[in-house]
C-alpha cells in the first residue's frame, strides 16, 4: 500500500479523510457519536502548519496520519495523530504512517513528539511499542447544562462574590489590552503542564483565530484583581453541532487560589451561555487526573465520568 502525501486537500480528500476518522471512531468506541464533519476539516485546516499523509484504498483512504507543527519548533513538541482502518491494522500501515512523520518532525527540528491515545484502545499498545510512553492521563467529563444550572443555584455558586475581584467576558480574540495578562494567566497551567510555559500573546491571538477559522464560537469569562487576570474558562461552541460544546482551558493564578475563583467563573459561564447559546445542552471537558482542584470544581457542578485519555511523548531520536 502507497503512502501519499496530501497537500492542500481538495474537498474529495477531506471527505475521505473524515469517513475514515468516523469509521475508527466508531469501532473503537461505538457507545459515542462521531465526529461531525467540521470537527475534523477544522482539525486538519485550522491555522496551524501541518504534514499530512494518506494510504489509498477503494474509493477513499484505509490510514491517515497528520503531524501539527505549532509555534516555536525550538520549544513546541509536534503533534502526530494516526488513524488505520480496523480492517488494515497489523500490517505496518501505521509504523510506516509514523515514520513518515517522524522524519518530517526531525526535518522541522523539532526535539519531542506528543500523541493522545483513548485508553482500551489499539492506539496504546501501537504507541508505546513505538518510542512513546505515557506522560499524562486526563479524565473526559460530559455536564448537562440543565443540570449544571440549578445545582449553580441550589448550592449557591451564582452568588459567589470574591472580595476584590470582578467579572469581564469576551467572544473570540482576547481585547488588545488584556492579551499580555492573559497569557500570563494561561502559563499558570504550566504546573500541570510543563508545555503550557509557552504562552504568549501571539499565541493566545493565534488559538482564537484558529477557533474562528473552523466556524466556531469562542467564549471567555476572566476574573479580574485591579488590572491582573486572576483566573478564566474558556468554551468553545462548534458551528454546526452547538448541542454539545466544549471547554478548553480553566486555570486560577497560584497566588489567587483558594478563594473559589475556578467555581466562579465557571458559574459565570454557564449564566451567559444560557442567555447567549440556550441551545447548549452538554458541554464536554477533560481533566489531568493529577489537578485534584480542577476535579473537585467539576465535581461540584455535576461533571460525569465519560472516558480516559492518555497522553504521550517520545523524543524524536527514538521513533522509527
Amino acid at each position: 500500500m502507497d503512502i501519499v502525501e496530501v497537500n492542500d486537500p481538495a474537498d474529495g480528500e477531506l471527505d475521505a479523510w473524515h469517513a475514515l476518522v468516523s469509521s475508527v471512531h466508531t469501532h473503537d468506541h461505538p457507545e459515542e457519536p462521531s465526529p461531525e464533519p467540521s470537527q475534523t476539516v477544522g482539525w486538519l485546516l485550522g491555522g496551524v502548519p501541518r504534514r499530512m499523509w494518506a494510504v489509498p484504498h477503494e474509493d477513499g483512504f484505509g490510514a491517515v496520519a497528520s503531524l501539527r507543527l505549532p509555534g516555536d519548533a525550538a520549544v513546541r513538541a509536534g503533534e502526530i495523530e494516526i488513524h488505520v482502518h480496523p480492517g488494515l491494522r497489523r500490517r505496518g500501515v501505521g509504523t510506516r504512517l509514523l515514520r513518515s512523520a517522524a522524519g518530517a518532525l526531525r526535518a522541522d527540528q523539532r526535539a519531542t513528539a506528543i500523541a493522545q491515545a483513548l485508553a482500551g484502545t489499539p492506539a496504546v499498545p501501537f504507541l508505546e511499542s513505538r518510542g512513546f510512553g505515557c506522560v499524562l492521563t486526563t479524565q473526559g467529563l460530559v455536564l448537562r447544562t440543565d443540570e449544571a444550572r440549578a445545582r449553580v443555584e441550589t448550592e449557591g455558586y451564582a452568588a459567589l462574590d470574591p472580595s476584590g475581584y470582578r467579572l469581564i467576558r469576551w467572544t473570540g480574540v482576547v481585547p488588545d489590552r488584556l492579551a499580555a495578562a492573559f497569557a500570563m494567566a494561561k502559563r499558570a497551567m504550566a504546573d500541570h503542564d510543563e508545555g503550557e510555559s509557552a504562552w504568549t500573546p501571539e499565541r493566545v491571538r493565534e488559538t482564537a483565530e484558529q477557533v474562528a477559522k473552523r466556524g466556531d464560537e469562542l467564549y471567555t469569562v476572566a476574573a479580574l484583581h485591579g488590572t491582573r487576570l486572576a483566573g478564566f474558562t474558556e468554551i468553545v461552541v462548534p458551528g454546526d453541532a452547538p448541542e454539545r460544546a466544549f471547554q478548553y482551558d480553566t486555570a486560577v493564578v497560584p497566588e489567587h487560589r483558594g478563594r473559589r475563583l475556578g467555581l466562579w467563573v465557571k458559574a459565570a459561564m454557564l449564566r451567559w451561555l444560557a442567555e447567549e447559546r440556550p441551545e447548549i445542552t452538554e458541554i464536554e471537558t477533560d481533566n489531568a487526573d493529577d489537578n485534584e482542584h480542577m476535579l473537585a470544581v467539576n465535581e461540584a457542578l455535576g461533571f460525569r465520568p465519560l472516558r480516559e485519555y492518555r497522553e504521550y511523548q517520545a523524543t524524536a531520536s527514538d521513533l522509527p
